[in-house]
C-alpha cells in the first residue's frame, strides 16, 4: 500500500464565543459562534464571514467530538463553504488545561478534522473535488487549523 501524501493548504484562525448545554445524556455539549477569523495559504486566503458554528460533544470517554459549518470569503470575493467534523483526546491534564482555555503545545494532544469544501467560484471550483485533513490548536486568544489537502 502507498504513503498518503498531502499539501499544505492554509492556516485557519477562528475568533469564537462558546455556549455550554451542559452535560446531557451524551456528554457534556457545547455550542461555538464564530464572529470573525481569517485564512491564509499559497493557493488563497481570505476571511471567516461571521454566523458559522460549530457544535462539539464531550464524550463519556472524555473524547471531543466537533462537527463544524462555516463560510471563508476570499480575498478576491469567493466565497466558500467549510464544514468538517473531528477528534481531539489526550492525556486528562493536557485536556483540563484546554478546557481551562489555557495554551498547550499541541503535540501533547490529538486534535484531528477532515474538512470538505463546497463553492460555485470556478476559480475555486477545483475545491470542492479534494479531501482534506486538519490538525487543531488553541492559540492566544483563537482556535487555529492548519488545513492540509490529501493527494
Amino acid at each position: 500500500m502507498s504513503e498518503i501524501n498531502t499539501e499544505f493548504l492554509f492556516t485557519l484562525a477562528l475568533e469564537i464565543q462558546v455556549s455550554s448545554l451542559g452535560d446531557t445524556p451524551y456528554g457534556n455539549r457545547r455550542i461555538f459562534h464564530f464572529d470573525a477569523g481569517a485564512f491564509e495559504g499559497p493557493k488563497l486566503k481570505g476571511k471567516v464571514l461571521p454566523g458559522g458554528g460549530g457544535w462539539s460533544l464531550i464524550r463519556r470517554d472524555e473524547v471531543l467530538e466537533i462537527d463544524v459549518r462555516l463560510i471563508l470569503e476570499t480575498d478576491d470575493k469567493h466565497q466558500i463553504c467549510m464544514a468538517w467534523k473531528g477528534l481531539r483526546h489526550g492525556p486528562k491534564e493536557v485536556m483540563d488545561r484546554l478546557y481551562r482555555g489555557e495554551i498547550v503545545d499541541p503535540r501533547s494532544y490529538y486534535f484531528r478534522t477532515t474538512p470538505y469544501f463546497e463553492t460555485s467560484s470556478e476559480k475555486y471550483g477545483w475545491m470542492n473535488c479534494i479531501c482534506a485533513i486538519a490538525t487543531g490548536s488553541l492559540e492566544p486568544n483563537a482556535r487555529a487549523l492548519d488545513v492540509f489537502q490529501v493527494l
